[in-house]
């Protein structure tokens, strides 16, 4: 009888001992990123502008040419006026770029452009990169966009 509890308690020790090492390597491994940042305002690489997009019907559509507005705003939070902006972008996890090529076609006012041109044709990770030049300077911002 002694000896079946010497295999109970030898099998509980190492139990233990396998619990303990399983604990230890989750906690200390590397876990992966949530995903891509998919906020829809942030500061510029270089901090010179506070940049915003959305889509100008609200809605992100897959497979559709829409139209999505960029807006500008200064570190101190005026608008943006008269900034030439160019886009870019792609799929990073495929290593494509856009089926289309965007362009900022019109000044809304307000820090606000209107960016035409722009389609996503799959489900997945997209990003899309504007550089910006205005009176304070070049800078740019990617945006990440999951469908």
């Amino acid at each position: 009888m002694a000896s079946i509890w010497r295999y109970i308690l030898a099998g509980l020790g190492l139990a233990a001992l396998v619990v303990g090492v399983l604990t230890v390597v989750y906690l200390t491994a590397p876990h992966s990123p949530q995903g891509p940042d998919t906020s829809r305002s942030k500061k510029t690489a270089n901090g010179l502008f506070v940049a915003s997009f959305e889509p100008e019907r609200g809605v992100t559509r897959q497979g559709e040419l829409q139209s999505w507005l960029l807006t500008l705003k200064t570190a101190a939070g005026a608008p943006v006026e008269g900034a030439a902006i160019t886009v870019s972008g792609g799929m990073p996890q495929h290593n494509h770029g856009l089926p289309t090529s965007p362009q900022a076609t019109d000044y809304l006012g307000e820090g606000r452009y209107r960016i035409d041109g722009v389609k996503f044709t799959m489900g997945g990770w997209w990003q899309l990169r504007f550089a910006v030049s205005a009176a304070a300077g070049s800078d740019s911002v990617v945006f990440n966009i999951v469908l």
